[in-house]
């Protein structure tokens, strides 16, 4: 099973404006609202291509409802961890410029903490556990190394979408995935990724620390995968871009969904390309069909000398 981990879900409020003007009255030429968060948009797309998948996480209020009700149309399993709070709501606004407006979200109890932590415990050999997104201000700040060790030495599988600190200090720990985007990587290392060799070396440096695979995003440049053997680029296939809200999330969710079927990571990574240009030229998340239909234009290339 591949669970994901959303410790700050919410609604999302997708709203766009034409001619959005501030100081004045702006109608919506369309709105429509999603259940948000990083782990919930993994979760999401290992659905549609065919995934089981269980989301963890805290949920509260009426907008927590709304937010699992959603998840059960879609035949997403939920083991959420129920909190007083009400889950937040974030604001997506599209009109000349992309904008958003996120929450802070509720404060999460220390019980409520301990009770998450025991289903990340029972975790077995072979599960995915995949950790993303903002970590709330009321949590502690190794949140997601604690999980980490819990799930070290016992067969699980963890990926981590994250950056900073964070990130580094996550790595020692072996994670089977990281997936920084190309600014967040150069932030890392206080330097500038201008090119995919870039990228390949910095990307490697999270290898040697401990991480098995990364996969740095590079926008219209492409994705770049290092492994402990080798490097790889793949371009980015012809479309349209609409949206770049869970792009990055449906890249992980395409990689784990297809290493669980095939355990090829060459494979995964084409795979993780293609799902997250789908999203891209999508006003939601990516199809299984816009997926299939893109892969044929991914063509991925050894990095000589990364």
């Amino acid at each position: 099973m591949i669970y994901t981990v959303t410790l700050n879900p919410s609604i999302d409020y997708l709203v766009e404006v034409e001619n959005f003007q501030i100081g004045s009255v702006n109608r919506t030429s369309l709105d429509k609202k999603y259940p948000g968060g990083k782990g919930i948009n993994v979760s999401r797309v290992l659905k549609r291509i065919g995934n089981d998948t269980t989301v963890l996480g805290f949920i509260g209020g009426q907008t927590g409802e709304f937010v699992k009700a959603c998840l059960n149309n879609e035949e997403v399993y939920t083991n959420f961890t129920e909190i007083n709070g009400d889950t937040r709501i974030n604001i997506k606004l599209k009109t000349d410029i992309e904008t958003e407006i996120n929450s802070q979200g509720p404060e999460i109890p220390k019980e409520s903490y301990q009770q998450l932590l025991s289903l990340i415990s029972n975790l077995q050999t072979d599960d995915f556990l995949v950790l993303s997104g903002s970590i709330p201000t009321s949590l502690p700040k190794d949140v997601y190394v604690t999980m980490m060790k819990m799930c070290s030495g016992k067969g699980v599988q963890v990926v981590v979408d994250t950056s900073g600190k964070v990130l580094l200090d996550v790595v020692q720990y072996q994670p089977f995935l990281v997936k920084p985007n190309h600014l967040e990587l150069a932030q890392l290392y206080s330097t500038e990724i201008k090119n995919v060799q870039d990228a390949s070396k910095y990307g490697m440096k999270l290898v040697e620390a401990g991480a098995q695979n990364v996969i740095v995003s590079m926008a219209g440049d492409g994705a770049v995968l290092c492994t402990k053997e080798k490097s790889y680029v793949a371009n980015v296939p012809k479309g349209r871009v609409i949206n770049s809200v869970g792009a990055g999330d449906s890249m992980v969710a395409g990689f784990i969904g297809m290493f669980e079927k095939t355990e090829s990571v060459f494979t995964a990574f084409r795979y993780s390309v293609a799902a997250g240009s789908a999203t891209a030229f999508s006003s939601d998340l990516c199809t299984m069909e816009l997926i299939e239909e893109l892969l044929p234009q991914i063509e991925i290339s050894e990095i000589k000398g990364g």
